[in-house]
C-alpha cells in the first residue's frame, strides 16, 4: 500500500519518504548491470582505437622491427597505454567499468549459490581474481613494465577458462529464471563466444612468434586482430548475462523499525 513514513532528525526538523506499493523507494531492473558493464568496456577500447588511430597512427602501428605500411594495424597494448590522451580515457572508462563488473559477480553468486553453492564460491573469487588482474595488465601499461604487463595478462587469460567453464555450468540454475528455454539458449551462445575466444590463442601466439622470432613483416599485425578479437569475445561473453539479470529487480526500501523487528 502507498503511504509516506515521518522521521524526525536530531535537530527536530521532519522529512517525509513517500513509499510506493510494496514498500520499495526504488527499483531498477538488474538487467542494467552487464549492459552497463558492456557499454562501458566497449566504449573504452573503442575510445582508445579511435583516438589512437586519429592522432598516432604511425607511431602506434610501429613496432621493434617493423613500420607502415608493413605493419598497419595497431595491438591492444599499444592501443591503449603508450599515448595520451587514449590512454587516459580508456584508463577511465576502464574504471566506470569496475562496479558493474563487481556487481555481475557478486549477483552472479546470489542466483547460483542455493543450486550450486560450492561451484558459485569458485566462481565469484575467480571473477574477482579475474578482475584484480584485468587492472594489473590496464594500468600497469607495457611501457611502464613490460614483464609485470605482461605476467598479469597471462594470468588474466588463464583465469579466464575456469571462469567461462563455470559459468556455463551454471549459469542455467539461476533463481528467478522467466524462462528454462531462453537459459539453455543462452547458455548455448556462451559455449560458441568461449570457443571462439580460445580458438583464437593458438594463432594468436603463432603470429607473435612470426614476429618477435622470425622477424616477417606484416606478423604483428596479424596479431594484433586476434588480440582484438580476444577482447570483442571477453566482453561479449558477460554481455550475455543480460539474459538472466532481466529477471532479477534490485530495490531500495526503508528498513524495518525496532518495532516492527519486534
Amino acid at each position: 500500500m502507498a503511504g509516506s513514513q515521518r522521521h524526525e532528525s536530531p535537530a527536530g526538523l521532519v522529512r517525509e519518504v513517500h513509499l510506493a506499493a510494496g514498500g520499495a523507494l526504488h527499483k531498477i531492473s538488474g538487467w542494467w548491470i552487464p549492459f552497463l558493464h558492456t557499454v562501458f568496456a566497449s566504449a573504452a577500447f573503442l575510445g582508445a582505437l579511435i583516438i589512437g588511430w586519429k592522432l598516432h597512427y604511425y607511431k602506434i602501428v610501429k613496432n621493434e622491427h617493423y613500420g607502415y605500411p608493413d605493419e598497419w594495424f595497431p595491438s591492444v597494448s599499444a592501443t591503449i597505454g603508450d599515448r595520451y590522451p587514449g590512454r587516459s580515457v580508456f584508463q577511465i572508462l576502464i574504471a566506470l567499468t569496475c562496479p558493474p563488473r563487481l556487481l555481475l559477480h557478486a549477483f552472479w553468486y546470489v542466483l547460483t549459490v542455493r543450486a550450486a553453492p560450492k561451484r558459485a564460491k569458485a566462481l565469484f573469487w575467480i571473477g574477482f581474481l579475474r578482475t584484480w588482474t584485468c587492472g594489473g595488465w590496464v594500468y600497469v601499461t607495457s611501457g611502464d613494465d613490460h614483464d609485470v604487463h605482461d605476467v598479469m595478462m597471462i594470468a588474466y587469460m588463464l583465469l579466464t577458462l575456469p571462469y567461462m567453464l563455470l559459468l556455463m555450468q551454471i549459469s542455467d540454475k539461476s533463481l528467478f529464471a522467466h524462462s528454462a528455454r531462453k537459459l539453455a539458449l543462452n547458455r548455448q551462445r556462451r559455449k560458441w563466444v568461449c570457443m571462439l575466444f580460445f580458438g583464437s590463442i593458438p594463432p594468436m601466439i603463432y603470429f607473435f612468434i612470426n614476429h618477435k622470432v622470425h622477424k616477417i613483416a606484416g606478423a604483428y599485425t596479424t596479431y594484433a586482430f586476434f588480440e582484438w578479437a580476444l577482447i570483442v569475445f571477453d566482453v561479449m561473453f558477460d554481455s550475455l548475462a543480460m539474459v538472466e539479470f532481466k529477471a532479477l529487480d534490485l530495490s531500495v526500501q526503508p528498513a524495518k523499525t525496532d518495532e516492527q523487528r519486534d
